[in-house]
């Protein structure tokens, strides 16, 4: 059973995770109306990825026998001005999740819920991937810069990305 403190704190990453999906698909948008369908690929596979992450809290909080409060979502932005800056911004809202993920593991350690901090490592180890997998595309486009040949490489690059969930096992 979970603890309240614990529930709670889970379903606002619920809400954190969605609102992360919100915002990469907001960024595939706005790549594809700027004629880049590689890198709006890319941010939409990181949508479906947040996606996926909100739904396995949400399905550990019933599993463990609590209850999900959903909350009001706020809309993500919608243009930047520029590739660079949208990865800019990407690897800092990772950041930033990479912090939540760690302060979701402090709690569970003072709710000393041992089977939530099991759970949380799975989400630690992804957060040291998904930061480098960013921080990859965001060195790229700095060594490319404006060049358009470069982008377009980039771009091509980007498009393979596919979107795997993860096993059970995993």
């Amino acid at each position: 059973m979970l603890s309240g403190t614990m529930e709670k704190a889970l379903s606002e990453q619920i809400k954190w995770e969605l609102y992360s999906s919100y915002l990469y698909l907001s960024m595939s948008g706005y790549f594809a109306t700027k004629g880049l369908p590689g890198f709006a690929n890319w941010m939409r596979i990181q949508a479906q990825e947040e996606l996926f992450h909100a739904m396995k809290f949400h399905d550990y909080v019933l599993e463990r026998g609590g209850r999900v409060k959903l909350a009001v979502i706020d809309a993500p932005p919608a243009t930047w001005k520029h590739p660079e800056e949208v990865f800019e911004e990407t690897l800092k809202h990772e950041q930033q999740v990479t912090r939540r993920i760690n302060d979701l593991m402090d709690v569970a350690q003072k709710e000393k819920d041992h089977a939530c901090g099991i759970f949380l490592q799975w989400f630690i180890s992804e957060q040291v991937e998904e930061e480098d997998s960013v921080s990859d595309a965001l060195n790229k486009l700095r060594l490319v810069g404006k060049d358009g040949g470069g982008l377009f490489m980039l771009d091509r690059e980007l498009g393979m990305r596919v979107f795997t969930p993860p096993t059970a096992a995993q």
